[in-house]
């Protein structure tokens, strides 16, 4: 069978390619394991425009954040299911030199789109923020895992489920074969698998271990609460929350040390108890050391391409990118420099 592309993975980043691929008229094929370890299935699904502890716009905000919404909602449309949620998201100050600087963030242009209201004092009894916090908006979060069943469902006729096995591709005369497959090109957006590949091993992933709780806790107000840890609301008192990030285990499987750590960052937070824990999940994300994602053309192989390593970002990130990279793959417009991966080829 003949195709023009041949894609490995279907995570977020995967079936945001491969729907804008279809879209344009393409033929292609994703080659999808659904028992390995996929992150986009353990990801919090967060698109938050500010991030981190010091609370800074979140890098390339102005052109991404007006891309996720449109995109998603056109997923649904397309899959008749429904996964993202628009919820604010509520960023307690720890200090009152806090609340002074975002005051003043409060008259910056450049914050307007992400700004709902500056609260001076606490927004409620059960939370633990004496000196108030920001309410942002163009926020919200993304249900992943029902994104990814509708979209399986979507690509019934170009999913194929099973092992990638990378000795089987093949090339010659421009064309790569796996299998019964011929293809013009083949993309990596196999997250972390990425980095086994004989193609892109030279790249510096630098792969995070995240856990997620799952908790019954009393207090379900009408935004996300982000600080330390998130704390997402997704019914029945049921409330989603995390993560961690370590850099030195990653072996499979759930560990006691980071439960406690969320469940202490959490009382830091929530002034309730928690009444019961229903699950506990790990995964590995595909970050990367300049926390920047890989796009882009291998530097030697004809028709072999990368588009990975989104992390914890990929909701707000993948959007913007899967248009460029798609763009780049029919019409060879050239990738931002910031993620192409022509930065690393002096490193092989």
């Amino acid at each position: 069978m003949e195709i023009d592309f041949l894609l490995i993975g279907q995570g977020l980043a995967g079936t945001a390619l491969a729907y804008r691929l279809k879209q344009a008229g393409k033929k292609i094929r994703i080659i999808d394991e659904p028992g390995a370890n996929n992150s986009s299935r353990v990801a919090a699904g967060l698109f938050n425009p500010v991030t981190g502890r010091k609370m800074v716009k979140t890098w390339r905000a102005d052109a991404l954040f007006p891309v996720i919404q449109p995109f998603y909602k056109e997923l649904e449309a397309l899959t008749r299911s429904g996964f993202l949620t628009e919820k604010a998201i509520y960023r307690p100050f720890l200090t009152i030199e806090e609340q002074n600087e975002w005051m003043g963030h409060s008259a910056d242009p450049g914050f307007e789109y992400y700004l709902r209201k500056i609260h001076a004092e606490s927004q409620s009894e059960f939370l633990k923020d004496p000196y108030g916090g920001v309410m942002l908006r163009n926020s919200g979060w993304l249900d992943i895992n029902n994104l990814l069943d509708a979209m399986t469902a979507y690509f019934r006729e170009e999913l194929i489920v099973g092992n990638f096995d990378e000795r089987s591709l093949s090339h010659e005369n421009e064309v790569w074969s796996y299998r019964d497959l011929k293809a013009k090109a083949v993309v990596y957006c196999n997250g972390v698998e990425a980095m086994n590949s004989r193609f892109f091993s030279f790249l510096p992933f630098a792969p995070v271990k995240g856990e997620i709780l799952e908790v019954r806790q009393e207090f379900t107000p009408d935004y996300i609460v982000n600080r330390g840890v998130f704390r997402v609301h997704l019914g029945n008192r049921i409330h989603r929350v995390g993560s961690t990030y370590t850099k030195h285990d990653m072996a499979v499987g759930a560990t006691v040390a980071a439960k406690t750590e969320i469940l202490e960052k959490l009382t830091d937070l929530v002034r309730l108890p928690v009444e019961e824990i229903i699950s506990h999940r790990t995964g590995i994300r595909p970050a990367t050391r300049d926390r920047k994602p890989f796009l882009g053309k291998h530097p030697s192989e004809v028709g072999v391409y990368i588009f990975n390593g989104f992390g914890a970002k990929g909701v707000s990130l993948i959007p913007y990118f899967s248009e460029q990279m798609a763009t780049h793959l029919l019409k060879g417009k050239a990738i931002d420099s910031e993620v192409d991966i022509a930065r690393y080829f002096n490193y092989i």
